[in-house]
């Protein structure tokens, strides 16, 4: 493996000082002679030199990172999400650190650990899979700073943005009822989060509210995915429910296709309403209603709130409550 080029390299070709070619290199040359200038940089970009962030790091600390753990980056919802830390990061001078383990919890408490290990200046979670134990004996141990994302369990302590997310399993079967349904089904995940058990949760609630049953062979499980989705579609035809409710887009758009495949319409056999409002919402057939999360906003002020916490490590803990809204599109028919 070829030896990586050092500041050293670059001094020593051009006949000066360690001293003076970082000064240069750092914008702080304006003393020496223009040509001296030139030439430091001119064989700088010849040698292809770059600084090494880790140790100019632990010289000034002038630039921060922070790791950020999400389920799957292949979902919409996160790769949205990732984008408003992303660009928020941008303006406050911060590295941020992506890493998904696809539900793999194994892993996820492994990127966790790498993540301390590396030194870190703070951690977002949006992963259920990593608990209190983690959170006490990695972080808090380690007098890390972390927000916790989309996690409605109130045990958790310190910093968090939670999604009002009861309400929003009721908007989305509100809306169903309203729509002249009875017979709604839900579809959840296979190993149903805290937040997505409030959306369960929320259906429960409105349903009982409006005098009708909550029949437990109308709540259905599968994976968390499109394929998830499309898997579902036979279950949910043989249990003649004429709406349903999903947890999550991603679920509603592959039982659209399953249904399709089996020769069922959205609406016009089966109405649907999903839930986050991601981009392929608009965009699929028919067009899909939704239950809206301002996802890239969440992610700017994931970044916010983390950059104050670095600001201020010793400031009371800092809690953001989002609401939600309905989206009103094209995958309900009134009865």
């Amino acid at each position: 493996m070829a030896k990586r080029v050092t500041i050293k390299d670059v001094a020593k070709a051009a006949s000066l000082s360690i001293t003076t070619v970082s000064q240069i290199l750092n914008g702080k040359g304006d003393r020496f002679p223009e040509a001296t200038q030139e030439k430091v940089l001119h064989l700088r970009d010849e040698l292809g030199y770059v600084p090494n962030f880790n140790a100019r790091n632990l010289i000034s600390h002038s630039m921060q990172t922070v790791g950020i753990i999400v389920p799957n980056l292949v979902n919409p919802f996160f790769s949205m999400f990732l984008r408003g830390i992303q660009d928020a990061m941008f303006d406050q001078n911060c590295v941020p650190i992506f890493l998904s383990a696809d539900h793999n919890e194994t892993l996820e408490k492994y990127y966790l650990r790498t993540l301390v290990e590396r030194d870190v200046d703070g951690v977002i979670i949006a992963s259920s899979a990593i608990g209190n134990a983690e959170i006490n004996d990695l972080l808090k141990r380690n007098q890390i700073p972390y927000l916790l994302f989309d996690q409605n369990d109130p045990q958790n302590e310190g910093d968090r943005i939670i999604v009002d997310d009861e309400r929003g399993g009721e908007l989305a079967t509100n809306h169903l009822i309203e729509a002249g349904h009875r017979k709604i089904a839900v579809v959840l995940p296979d190993q149903p989060s805290q937040n997505v058990r409030m959306r369960l949760a929320g259906y429960r609630s409105a349903m009982v509210r409006r005098g009708y049953a909550v029949e437990d062979a109308l709540i259905f499980t599968t994976d968390l995915s499109k394929h998830g989705g499309r898997q579902v579609a036979a279950a949910l035809i043989k249990s003649s429910a004429t709406a349903v409710f999903c947890s999550n887009d991603e679920i509603a758009i592959g039982l659209i296709r399953g249904l399709r495949d089996a020769g069922k319409r959205v609406p016009e056999d089966i109405s649907i309403v999903g839930y986050d409002d991601i981009d392929l919402d608009a965009y699929i057939t028919p067009l899909l209603t939704t239950v809206h999360q301002p996802v890239y906003e969440m992610g700017e002020w994931a970044s916010q709130m983390i950059m104050k916490r670095l600001r201020e490590p010793n400031g009371p803990a800092q809690l953001k409550v989002v609401d939600v809204s309905l989206i009103e599109r094209d995958s309900v028919r009134g009865l």
